[in-house]
């Protein structure tokens, strides 16, 4: 058995970033809330659990002159405004490059455009961003919707974690059906670059292995996008959240694993099933490949 390495996976720089925040909080000045699941991934938030970093899911969860974390993928305006209202100690934790994208949607609905955000509708991530738009904004992954035009015309943004081609194939569906029908349209990437480099290196990983492995929380955006992007390439693909869910009951010969994983997974977990996959295991649950 041989295993390989994506050359890029596991925590991006804002995920290593609002952990290691929230760790500093905790160590520095003890237990705090988190607004929401700090990050898409359990054993992240258990971990922090441990230490002190309790989540709430609303802010009146949070006891006067407490201390409350944003998560990394941020939150509205309408957010910050209460937390200042209540008197909170604020821990803001928004990864920079989502922050970015809230100040560019913010600014393009102040310039008079309508904000067409692509992404999902219900992600913590999408729902700040259109915070910013006061009202103006929409979220949607399909061209065919109407979309909020204003004095300008309209402007395209993107949820960080969307690869940019099907970002692009999105904008440019929507420019064709509104050239003509508006003043202008404006594209702006607002991508992460981090995520579109653990596609690409997925998608190399694959051309030289049986079998490719993906670690990550089923409810990452982009861990469950990293497993679409393996399967595409036709090779054998398991997403698995831990080692627990591999059961190899004795390692086979011969056969090359491709190991990668999301940009919330830790190092630790993916150490884990690396040493599972090398040891097999005689119980556990097992990873369907498709």
């Amino acid at each position: 058995m041989t295993i390989v390495r994506a050359k890029v996976l596991g925590f991006c720089g804002g995920v290593r970033r609002a952990v290691q925040m929230i760790e500093t909080e905790l160590d520095e000045r003890g237990p705090l809330h988190t607004l929401g699941a700090i990050v898409h991934n359990a054993h992240v938030v258990e971990a922090l659990a441990a230490k002190g970093a309790r989540m709430a899911r609303h802010l009146d969860e949070v006891p006067p002159g407490g201390t409350v974390a944003i998560t990394a993928h941020g939150a509205g305006e309408e957010v910050y405004a209460e937390i200042e209202r209540r008197g909170l100690r604020l821990v803001d934790t928004t990864c920079p490059i989502v922050r970015r994208a809230q100040e560019r949607a913010e600014a393009l609905v102040n310039e008079e455009y309508g904000v067409v955000l692509y992404g999902e509708a219900e992600h913590p991530e999408v729902r700040g961003i259109l915070s910013w738009t006061r009202g103006r904004g929409i979220a949607t992954q399909s061209p065919d919707v109407d979309v909020p035009v204003a004095k300008k015309g309209i402007a395209i943004v993107a949820q960080t974690t969307k690869s940019p081609e099907l970002y692009a194939e999105f904008a440019q569906a929507l420019v064709r059906r509104y050239t003509g029908r508006v003043p202008e349209i404006r594209i702006v990437d607002t991508t992460c670059p981090e995520t579109g480099r653990r596609y690409q290196a997925a998608e190399e990983l694959a051309s030289d292995v049986d079998i490719l492995v993906v670690v990550g929380s089923r409810t990452s955006a982009n861990t469950r996008k990293l497993a679409e992007t393996c399967r595409a390439t036709g090779v054998p693909t398991l997403h698995i959240e831990s080692a627990d869910e591999i059961d190899l009951r004795a390692p086979e010969t011969g056969t090359r694993y491709g190991v990668t994983a999301g940009a919330s997974t830790p190092d630790a977990v993916i150490e884990e099933v690396v040493r599972r996959l090398k040891t097999g295991r005689a119980e556990g649950k097992r990873g369907e490949a498709s």
